[in-house]
Parts: C-alpha cells; structure tokens; sequence
C-alpha cells in the first residue's frame, strides 16, 4: 500500500528495537483490512521517552507499542492509565484519544492466550518460577494470579521490584505462596520445582547468548516458556527440551498481546490469523 500524506503512522518503541518483529504482523494487519496505515521501530532510550510520547502525540501517531526497557518508564510518563496498565504497573500499549493519551497493558492477556495455546490448557492450578519480573514477567506474574495460579516463586536481578512483586501477589490476589529467589544458587531448583517456567529476561534476543537455566533446571512433564521470540528454539528452549519439558517460544504472545493493541487503536477485529502468518514467515519461514 502506498504511504501519502493521509497515512496514519503507528510504532513501536524500544532500547534496542532492530530485533522486533512487530512491523510485520501490524503491517500485514493493515493491508490485510486495507487501512491507510504503516507501522514502524523506533529507538528510544529510557530518559528520552516521556518526550517521545509527547512529541509523538502531536505529530498525530495514530498509536504506540512499548517494549523492553521502556514498558515501566511508560507507566510513570503516561497521567492516564486503564485498569490493566494500573494492576500490571507496566504499558505496552499507548492509546492516542482526544483526551490524551491512555495506557494499556496487553502483554498479561497475551500471554494467558499464547500459553494454553502452547500447551493445549490454561495455566489454572498449576505452579510457577518466573525469571525476570520486569514489565513483562511482573505482567505474566498479576495475569496468572488472576487466572488461578496461587503458587509462584520470582527471581529478578533487582530485589527490591521482585519483593514488591511477591507482596501484590499476596495481598492483592491473595496466593497461597509467592516466594522470593535471591540465591543464584537456588534458581535452578526452584524452576524445577514448577509446573511452569516462565523465561522473562532479555536473554536471547542477542545471536550467542546463553540460556540463563540449564538442564538442570527443568524436568519431563513441566511447561517451559520463553518470552523471547526471534527465533524458533531459543538457548532457554533447548535446555529445557534436553530435560524432557515442553517449551514454547513468545511468538504466541507477540502476536495476541499485538492483535489486542491493535484493536484498542483501530476499533476493528484483529485479522489475528493474517498477523500470525506474517510472524510465522519472519520466525521459520513457513
């Protein structure tokens, strides 16, 4: 589709963003439902993002995605928040309306959707290590808790945002357990100890990084799944796979946290199978 001056452009913004796969599922979106529309990345730093925001609005960006570093900083910038951006303390999604400009948080809803998509039933009932409780996993974390996991145990390299995290879980959903990993030594023994293993660092998104679990870390029978998305088995995956779990990359999330964001800007229903395909061919090229 052409782009003209009555193109209304939409983004994604992120510190670093080149690995993003969002351009093609939103764009094929668009042409799919033939909307005037195009999608693009933008690198933006953490610091430069309460002026971005602002500077994007008046340009007349038609919406946004925000994604890693930026989904918290997004939270503190943004005076209006929905209800699900509140709880999840973290957006990726900014709606631009007369009023200003609103965040959403999708990624918790995403991941509900892609998990039992994944593993062909919903995570109700079952127990949960999650790795990284920055924007996404805090996400992956509060949207659990309301679908019915009571049991968590959290590890993040900043301790004091994964205690933060265990006390909403305990006063705020009021889960039987959510307990705190601060010793790398007990890491692996706590996600073996789970049902489901949720990979929420940015490990992986760069060519040669390592899993931060090894096989040691997982068992036949667990559920494994990594947010990371750009490739169709990730180290994470590997490693869990040689312990017998089933694993499953973010791809599924991507594309149902996207489809959602893509319905709050445009009010039309996503062509989510549209969307899929075009992540499927950028991921293994089917």
């Amino acid at each position: 589709m052409p782009i003209t001056g009555h193109t209304k452009i939409y983004a994604v913004l992120g510190h670093p963003v080149a690995h993003t796969l969002s351009p093609a599922m939103h764009n094929a979106a668009f042409a799919a439902l033939g909307l005037d529309a195009v999608y693009v990345a933008l690198d933006v730093t953490p610091e430069k993002l309460p002026g971005a925001l602002a500077a994007l609005a008046d340009l007349g960006f038609g919406g946004l995605n925000v994604t890693v570093p930026l989904k918290e900083v997004a939270c503190r910038a943004l005076p209006n928040l929905d209800e699900s951006a509140r709880l999840m303390g973290a957006v990726n999604t900014v709606q631009f309306t007369p009023a200003g400009p609103v965040g959403h948080n999708t990624d918790g809803a995403g991941f509900l959707r892609a998990a039992e998509e994944a593993f062909g039933a919903p995570v109700a009932g079952r127990s949960m290590f999650i790795l990284g409780c920055g924007g996404a996993g805090r996400a992956v974390a509060l949207a659990s808790a309301g679908a019915g996991v009571t049991k968590f145990a959290l590890a993040d390299l900043d301790a004091g945002r994964v205690r933060k995290l265990a006390m909403e879980l305990e006063t705020q959903f009021m889960v039987s357990e959510a307990r705190v990993i601060e010793a790398s030594s007990e890491l692996a023994g706590a996600a073996r100890a789970a049902d489901l293993v949720v990979q929420a660092t940015p490990a992986g998104l760069k060519p040669g990084d390592a899993s931060p679990l090894g096989a040691g870390a997982f068992r036949a029978g667990q559920w494994a799944f990594d947010l990371v998305y750009g490739a169709p088995e990730t180290p994470f995956m590997r490693e869990a796979k040689k312990s017998g779990a089933t694993a499953a990359n973010g791809l599924g999330m991507l594309l149902h946290q996207g489809a959602k964001a893509f319905e709050i800007w445009t009010g039309r229903a996503a062509p989510a199978d549209v969307m899929r395909r075009a992540l499927e061919q950028k991921v293994y090229g089917a």
